[in-house]
């Protein structure tokens, strides 16, 4: 099956929401003028599942709309398979971009691990499909999207005429305020997640543990880092890459521990 018009760029659009999400729905608007856009995204909430793939079930895909320069599919898996499925069953080509999102809430600092819309995008990315995650810090269902609109789009428009590094991704965030003062180009925020278990029991007296706790940043005051800027009213974009080697400790390790090998 292909939908593809060569006249124009291919543009993939999945999330971690769920396709119902209004966050996903205000994108498709606010670029539809940019491409033939192709939409996959799961079924239901799939937050936190990073880059869970489906492997001992079936995957289930629906088709909810076709119309012209615009395909919207339903799957029951995770952000991930959307990516996998997509790519390897319903597109004969590659997309010339592919953007996760937008996310109701930040995947800023470590929540880049956790996050099934960067999960999404990293997929793209290792794909070698030039791949943007959009998130915006507000939770709400209803939360106003339109500065993240504006700056995903802007963000669209840049990589589909410049492209990006093989390898390297993009994270935009966006602050949920009236007011966005502009875009900063951020580094990861260094930090920790406080966790806290909460004991709680059920309806029917059965303990449960229910996850919580807080990101503490070990940042200096007025670092890059995208905390900082969206504590200051920044939309703070970071690059990201796929190869987590960590190069500076590589040949000291060689040197220390090759010799025993």
């Amino acid at each position: 099956m292909t939908y593809v018009n060569k006249k124009k760029p291919l543009i993939f659009i999945t999330n971690d929401d769920g396709i119902y999400a209004k966050g996903l729905n205000e994108l498709v608007k606010g670029i539809r003028d940019l491409g033939e856009i192709i939409v996959i995204a799961p079924d239901g909430y799939r937050s936190g599942m990073s880059g869970a793939i489906t492997s001992l079930n079936p995957i289930r895909l629906e088709l909810l709309k076709k119309e012209e320069n615009l395909s919207i599919y339903s799957c029951s898996g995770t952000p991930v398979d959307c990516v996998k499925l997509g790519i390897n069953a319903i597109l004969s080509r590659k997309p010339d971009l592919l953007i996760a999102g937008i996310n109701h809430g930040s995947n800023s600092a470590l929540c880049v691990i956790y996050s099934g819309t960067i999960g999404a995008t990293l997929e793209g990315c290792v794909i070698g499909i030039p791949s943007i995650g959009v998130s915006l810090t507000d939770h709400s269902p209803n939360a106003d999207f339109r500065h993240a609109v504006k700056y995903g789009k802007l963000m669209a428009e840049r990589i589909l005429s410049e492209g990006l590094p093989s390898g390297i991704c993009l994270n935009l965030n966006i602050p949920g305020i009236t007011d966005v003062k502009g875009l900063k180009i951020c580094t990861q925020t260094k930090g920790i997640w406080k966790e806290e278990i909460k004991k709680l029991k059920d309806p029917y007296d059965r303990v449960i543990y229910w996850l919580s706790g807080e990101f503490s940043s070990e940042e200096p005051e007025n670092s890059c880092c995208d905390e900082w800027a969206l504590s200051n009213g920044y939309a703070a974009l970071v690059p990201l890459q796929i190869d987590m080697t960590a190069y500076r400790f590589y040949e000291s390790l060689k040197k220390k521990w090759e010799l025993y090998t």
